[in-house]
């Protein structure tokens, strides 16, 4: 089974509550997952988000429309996804996070036929970017997972949960996804309110024409449109 995993809590530093700011009138979450549900290799698909207060309304809108969500640490990231790893016994973990409300589901189901191919342990396009930040995916085989959570782990590795994987190629197997047009330049990636703009930016130009639009027409939307191109400073 093919299980996403995707990050989420609303006590984020740089723009607090973000995974719930609305986009078009539904929460940025929701707008992700509404793209992320168009997958056709994804499984199972769960929310993984923290014990803390800050979250409970976040719980409360996932489990409102229907979306399996699990609670853990806020803190070490590596854990919660732990439990729901042995909970879920899938064979691949698809790491998501939910600051991506612009991810593309093609590019999801590529990335994961990828891996499947290479038999990695580790699969990303963000090893070396030719994607937008924002359509990041990660594939991980559940045998590697475990093993780095035997640990010990570092703070780092807890928080970023993946970080113990790909800076160990002597251990894991790595294999990296590119596209021809490298646009690892622009940003799509909600962390700051200027993000968030750009971003129902574009649902108010796309969505009504078309709700199942993906990178390429976000691209020529950009090319039309150039002075609303958000890039990574």
């Amino acid at each position: 089974m093919i299980l996403a995993i995707v990050q989420a809590r609303c006590s984020s530093t740089r723009l607090p509550g973000k995974v719930m700011a609305p986009v078009l009138g539904r929460a940025m979450i929701l707008r992700q997952l509404e793209r992320l549900d168009r997958s056709l290799m994804i499984d199972r698909l769960v929310v993984a988000t923290s014990t803390d207060a800050s979250d409970d309304s976040l719980v409360e809108l996932l489990q409102a429309e229907g979306v399996t969500v699990r609670r853990g640490s806020l803190d070490d990231v590596a854990g919660r996804f732990q439990s729901v790893v042995r909970e879920f016994a899938p064979t691949t973990v698809v790491r998501l996070t939910a600051d991506c409300p612009l991810a593309d589901p093609v590019v999801i189901d590529h990335v994961i036929r990828e891996h499947l191919k290479a038999r990695a342990d580790y699969t990303s396009n963000t090893l070396q970017r030719t994607y937008p930040q924002g359509l990041d995916v990660e594939c991980v085989s559940t045998e590697a997972f475990d093993l780095l959570m035997i640990g010990p782990l570092e703070d780092s590795e807890r928080e970023h949960v993946t970080i113990g994987i790909y800076n160990h190629p002597e251990v894991f197997s790595l294999h990296s996804v590119t596209q021809q047009q490298d646009v690892s330049n622009l940003r799509w990636t909600v962390d700051r309110p200027d993000d968030l703009a750009f971003v129902r930016t574009v649902y108010e130009s796309l969505y009504s024409d078309n709700p199942e639009f993906d990178q390429q027409d976000i691209l020529n939307f950009l090319q039309l449109n150039p002075s609303v191109s958000h890039t990574n400073r």
